[in-house]
């Protein structure tokens, strides 16, 4: 059974340049990364940052990093994370996949993006671990991820490890706007939303929830566009069972990593 855990990834670099609004997230990262296996044959990294139509396997031997950030410190655009890729296991993961019934194309030209590589700069800091990307579909349909995770679990090597790379709270507006308590309510009240689906022992039950996120109180205001909830749907799918919470403060607001 493979390790599983979603990780919020912060804003841009800002966690690996030291920004303080970001420490905590820093910390509880370094936390969770000795909760989890320090070798694994391989990271499965499913980040907010990468759509397509369809889902996509990064196959590339040594994919170079994806610098898609926009107005930091020239010294973030120097970040290096040469981790490996994993060609073979990418095809075998295919295969494995299509006999599923689940399609899942190959790209040998990808990179990795920064939702991959700043939490692995300070989780796996070594970079000798193989990583495989894996897209989102641009449908970011919950039930669609959850079917995915669910046949994704089948499909890997029993040590890997699986990340999940989002947000729990991604409205970038309300980001740089006043804290108000109608917004802290409202960031709470989604957190708690999403400790009790992820922690529930009713796998079945937390699926029915995530069909319906977007109704729930705060639901849209943590995420006016669900791309870096997803990855954490795809997770619970793929662990299939009672998570933990994580809570941390960054950026001045309330968020959660999850691990399995």
């Amino acid at each position: 059974m493979s390790a599983v855990a979603f990780v919020s990834h912060g804003g841009g670099p800002m966690p690996i340049l030291g920004d303080p609004s970001h420490d905590e997230l820093v910390s509880t990262l370094k936390g969770l990364a000795q909760q989890l296996p320090k070798q694994p044959s391989v990271i499965i990294m499913l980040s907010a940052h990468w759509e397509t139509n369809g889902f996509e396997i990064t196959s590339g031997a040594a994919p170079e990093l994806i610098y898609d950030y926009y107005g930091f410190p020239e010294a973030s655009y120097q970040l290096q994370y040469p981790a490996p890729g994993a060609p073979q296991l990418a095809k075998e993961i295919a295969h494995s996949m299509q006999a599923q019934g689940t399609s899942i194309r190959l790209n040998e030209t990808r990179g990795f993006d920064h939702g991959m590589f700043i939490p692995l700069m300070l989780m796996y800091p070594e970079a000798n671990i193989p990583v495989l990307q894996i897209s989102l579909t641009s449908s970011l349909s919950p039930s669609e991820h959850w079917l995915f995770g669910e046949r994704l679990a089948h499909s890997l090597p029993e040590d890997a490890l699986v990340i999940g790379s989002g947000f729990s709270f991604h409205n970038m507006r309300a980001f740089f706007a006043p804290k108000t308590p109608q917004m802290n309510q409202a960031v709470h009240a989604f957190q708690v939303w999403l400790d009790e689906t992820v922690t529930s022992p009713d796998v079945q039950d937390a699926q029915e929830r995530w069909a319906n996120w977007s109704s729930v109180e705060g639901g849209r205001f943590c995420h006016p566009r669900e791309e870096h909830l997803v990855p954490l749907i795809v997770c619970h799918a793929i662990a299939q069972k009672q998570g933990v919470s994580v809570p941390f403060t960054a950026l001045d607001v309330e968020a959660r990593h999850f691990i399995w």
